[in-house]
Formats: structure tokens, sequence, C-alpha cells
């Protein structure tokens, strides 16, 4: 019997949530958002059965698992929520606001017996299963350092809306963006961290001529008061170092999204480049070994199929195979309690001046 999902949240990713979970097999049967009218249109849209106005009529329903795609203030409560209600939770990114949250949150996955996932899409980008497949056979040895990327010329997504409202978002591009930390750690073996040292930047964040093409509408009655950039340095208690650049509105050429690592072997990179600023379709991909043979520098490209998602879609699927024990989830809580304690330290250090530490 297919598994039955439900989706939270009637916003632009759900079309991947469903998607995914259609790939993996999975039947899609409501939506709920507690915007009914955007609820029933979602459910119109997808082909979706059920619509509901409240989260609490979906989880009273007989859906096996949910996904949540709503304002990263509500991810903990929500999964905690649907853990408690005997569901599987597959939560967009962050995974939650603080640290404590996804601990609270793995104490009630734990109770309840059910899986926890977070939507941490780049790790099932092809390029990047092709190349953590040769992290784990060993072609790369061990990844010493590894630099981690997503930056943005002109990315800010709306003024004054959720996205820039640290009480809703819990931090800007930091946040936002935290994909090529998490895959360059996921490469790395997820290590964990001793010390962060950080500084985030204010410049250009409520500029107009900064904002992106994607997001919400700006709401002239909002709050915007998170970073536009971030910069730092994570050292590792394996002596392994990843420094991390992540910006919605920098000074730079062109929107860039990337992991570069050296190995005891050899090194990487994956890499995607926009022509112009959130169009996939301008997008750039590149995976490439760098070796050394017979006394030679070669580098090989790494030929990976097309995913303009940028792994989107399978990410959701990889959920519902999770569940159903056909495939190991792509991701944990605990790693996503590791990323957290990270992100915390990253704006406490910022606030210091200092570097800190964490335990």
């Amino acid at each position: 019997m297919a598994i039955k999902v439900g989706v939270i949240g009637a916003g632009g990713m759900a079309q991947y949530h469903i998607a995914g979970a259609r790939r993996a097999g999975a039947e899609v049967v409501a939506v709920a958002d507690l915007n009914a009218e955007a609820a029933a249109k979602a459910a119109e849209e997808h082909g979706i059965a059920t619509s509901y106005g409240s989260v609490e009529e979906l989880l009273a329903s007989d859906v096996d698992a949910v996904t949540i795609i709503v304002p990263n203030k509500f991810h903990a409560p929500l999964a905690i929520q649907a853990l408690q209600a005997g569901k599987h939770v597959f939560c967009e990114k962050p995974p939650a606001m603080t640290a404590a949250e996804v601990e609270e949150m793995i104490k009630v996955r734990d109770a309840a017996g059910k899986q926890l996932m977070f939507n941490f899409n780049n790790r099932a980008r092809p390029e990047s299963l092709q190349m953590k497949q040769l992290i784990d056979e060993g072609t790369v040895g061990t990844i010493n350092s590894a630099q981690a990327k997503w930056i943005r010329r002109t990315g800010i997504p709306g003024f004054g809306g959720w996205f820039t409202n640290k009480a809703l978002s819990g931090g800007g591009p930091v946040i936002d963006l935290l994909h090529m930390l998490d895959l360059s750690m996921h490469f790395m073996g997820y290590p964990k961290a001793s010390y962060v040292t950080a500084q985030t930047f204010y410049d250009f964040i409520t500029n107009k001529g900064f904002k992106g093409p994607w997001g919400i509408p700006d709401r002239e009655d909002g709050v915007t008061d998170v970073e536009a950039a971030a910069h730092g340095f994570i050292t590792f208690e394996t002596g392994q170092v990843v420094s991390f650049q992540m910006s919605w509105a920098e000074m730079v050429k062109r929107e860039e999204v990337s992991v570069v690592f050296q190995g005891t072997k050899a090194g990487g990179k994956v890499e995607r480049l926009f022509g112009k600023d959130g169009f996939d379709d301008t997008a750039i991909d590149t995976c490439e070994l760098y070796v050394q043979e017979n006394g030679e520098s070669v580098d090989k490209t790494i030929e990976a199929e097309e995913c303009e998602d940028m792994g989107r879609i399978d990410s959701a699927a990889n959920f519902v195979r999770a569940i159903e024990g056909s495939a190991p989830p792509l991701n944990s809580a605990e790693e996503a309690l590791t990323l957290m304690k990270i992100i915390e330290a990253i704006y406490a250090s910022a606030e210091s001046g200092k570097p800190v530490a964490i335990s």
C-alpha cells in the first residue's frame, strides 16, 4: 500500500515536495494551510483530493507522513506536533531557529519512533551524489579543508517579509543559503565542530537595487533586520577546516553555489554558476576531481545528468524511500543539530568579535 503524504504549507516549494513524493510512489492526499483558499488552490493545481484550513485537520487524517513548507519560526513546532500525532516528518531547511529546538525535535522523534528528515536538497543533486560516492570509495582520501560558498550579487528575497524578519526567519543568508556549508560537511563526514570565527555584514540589506527576482512581495510596514552577507571559518575536532561565504547582496560577479575541497589523495569541486541571479535555465554545473598521476596534474571532469531543480525532487523522494526502507536517508536530525550549533556560533562570533567554542 502506498504511503500517504500530506503537505503543510501551500507555498512555491510545495511543487517539489509533491513531485518527489510521487516519484517515490507515495500518494499525496492533502494540502493544509492557514490560508484555506491557498490550500484549496494548491490542491487543485496539483490534482490533490483534499485541502484543509488547519494543520490539526490534516494530522487527524490517515496520512502516514507530512512535509513542512512554512516560515522558519514554525518548523520546529509543526514538526513536533506532527511527530506527536504519529506522522513521519520531512521539513524544509533550516531545521529550526535554534539548536535547542532541534534537540527537542530529536527527543520527540525518538519517542514517536518516526522518521525526521530535512530538505538539504543539494545532497541529492546528481553531481553531489557522484562526488560522495567517489569520496566513500576512498578516491579522495581524507578531506583536510573545504571552501563552501553560496553568494549572490542581487539576491535579497523581498523587503519586510518573513525572510528579512529575524524573529520569523532566524537570520538572513546564513540561514537561507546554508546548503553549501551542509554539503561541505557531508563530504567531510560531518565532523564535530570545535571553534567558529565569523563576521556578518549589513551593507545593502535595505537597498532595493539588490532585490532578487524571487521571494515574496515587499512589505512597507515590515521588518528588515538580518545580515546581507557572512564570512567565516570553522575548525573541527578532527583537524579539518571549512571556510564559508554566504550572501544575498555582495559585490561579486555572479551567483555562485559551490564546494571546493582538498583531500589527501585528490581535490574536487561541485559548482553551479548562474548567468543571471536566480534562474536555473542560465546555470552552468561543474563537477571535477583534481589528482596527480605519474607526476602530472590531471583534472577529471565528472559527467552528471542535468538537474534544474537542484535535487529538490529527489530529496523529497528519498524521504519516502527512507520511510519504506528501500533507500538510506540522505540526512539525519543529528547532522541537522550539528549544523544548527554552527549557525548559532556564526552569529555569536559575529556579535562578539571573537571565536566561539562549540560544545
